[in-house]
């Protein structure tokens, strides 16, 4: 797949993009597949995340049969050999995807003539997730460019009960309310709009070896909340830019793992970090370091926990990474002051958090985002050309500046 343009492309593009990649070949009866185990690489290369997003049981709507999901999401990293990987982690009954295919998105739901190919599982077209199970698909032959959108396109032909995905995409993807439309390169079918991703959690790619990715495990703030939608301007977009850029790192793949309204120590807008940690992170490619930002939606609850309490959960998360071989860049909690849950005793507990993340030594490295969009004349807010007008969520210039200000440096450690 080449890299997309911001104009539609032009027909001899088309053509080429359309040649990058190669036919699948599958085999199998379209019956039931036992789930692939992770991907393996081909020779030379490493699996790398290239897209994630949390997954959590989707209120909105329940798990519905026969209809297609066409699922818009960026890559980071670059390379070939394209999974994904299907979740049911909050399904209390099986799902069965009939067809799953994967091409470049050209406009809207259009996609790119000729690059709109099928994916198999463990050989078979189709494949059945038990509850609170995944499944990774086989590799895709061809190329996927850093920065490309990806469509894909999971026919869901049976299914009941909750439906699993993340809710607030920030990106348009489309949805064809009756039959099997996952191979069709027309947007016709897709009649309805949605701003969540269903089922989808990652998509891999096989990156030149040595290639690394970082996981942002985070609340709103992470997930993108108030930033322009359909224009990737979430912090971790800005950074999969920086990285994709920088010839100096071989960190290229991002991994957004920001869940609105989450917690470090108790579910509620999804399961808390410390629940989610391993399927979120710890089970994706080729992650080698974490990015922590999370504490705020804790410090602002009713009963709030102390600081002590959300240390004590950093320090768990941070021994668990490391365990796991993943190193740890610790954010500070960022000001909050005009948001309407805006505490003094709140903010004391966030200054005492913010200390122990600049000072304890926990962390493997420290990026201080209190530091880089407050108000130095009022240190318990967002600085004014930074806010989105909440007071708590920054807006598209303070997600490039929360960014900027991550030393890329720090994403290349390494435990393993």
């Amino acid at each position: 797949m080449n890299r997309p343009t911001p104009h539609p492309p032009a027909p001899r593009l088309l053509a080429a993009v359309a040649l990058t990649i190669g036919a699948l070949l599958v085999c199998g009866p379209p019956s039931a597949a036992s789930p692939s185990p992770g991907p393996s690489a081909a020779r030379g290369t490493t699996p790398v995340v290239t897209w994630a997003a949390s997954t959590d049981r989707l209120s909105t709507a329940g798990a519905a049969p026969d209809r297609t999901y066409r699922l818009v999401v960026h890559t980071s990293a670059g390379g070939s050999g394209l999974r994904v990987r299907l979740s049911n982690a909050f399904g209390d009954q099986p799902v069965t995807f009939g067809r799953v295919h994967a091409g470049l998105r050209a406009t809207g739901a259009t996609l790119v003539p000729g690059t709109n190919r099928p994916l198999s599982f463990a050989g078979s077209p189709s494949v059945t997730v038990p509850p609170g199970g995944s499944v990774h698909s086989d590799p895709l032959p061809g190329t996927v460019r850093p920065r490309s959108d990806l469509a894909v396109s999971l026919y869901v032909r049976r299914a009941g009960g909750a439906a699993t995905g993340h809710r607030m995409a920030l990106q348009t993807s489309y949805v064809a309310p009756a039959g099997d439309h996952a191979a069709d390169d027309s947007a016709t079918p897709y009649t309805r709009k949605t701003t969540s991703w269903f089922y989808l959690d990652a998509v891999t790619v096989d990156a030149r070896r040595g290639t690394g990715a970082v996981a942002t495990l985070g609340d709103s703030i992470t997930d993108g909340a108030l930033s322009t939608r359909d224009t990737n301007r979430r912090w971790p977009d800005f950074l999969a830019r920086r990285l994709d850029a920088d010839p100096g790192t071989r960190v290229k793949g991002v991994a957004n793992e920001g869940i609105s309204g989450n917690k470090v120590l108790k579910d509620g807008a999804g399961e808390s970090a410390l629940e989610r940690l391993d399927r979120d992170v710890l089970s994706q490619r080729g992650v080698r370091t974490m990015v922590l930002l999370e504490g705020v939606n804790d410090i602002k609850a009713v009963p709030a926990p102390t600081a002590a309490d959300l240390i004590a959960g950093y320090r768990q998360l941070v021994d668990r990474a490391h365990a796991a071989g993943v190193c740890v860049v610790g954010a500070t909690v960022m000001p909050y002051g005009g948001w309407r849950e805006w505490t003094p005793a709140g903010e004391a507990v966030r200054q005492e958090v913010n200390a122990f993340v600049r000072g304890s030594g926990v962390f493997d490295a420290v990026v201080d985002f209190d530091e880089a969009v407050g108000d130095p004349a009022a240190p318990s807010r967002i600085l004014p050309a930074y806010d989105s007008g909440d007071h708590l969520h920054p807006n598209d210039l303070g997600m490039r500046t929360m960014s900027d200000t991550v030393d890329l440096k720090s994403l290349r450690c390494s435990r393993r």
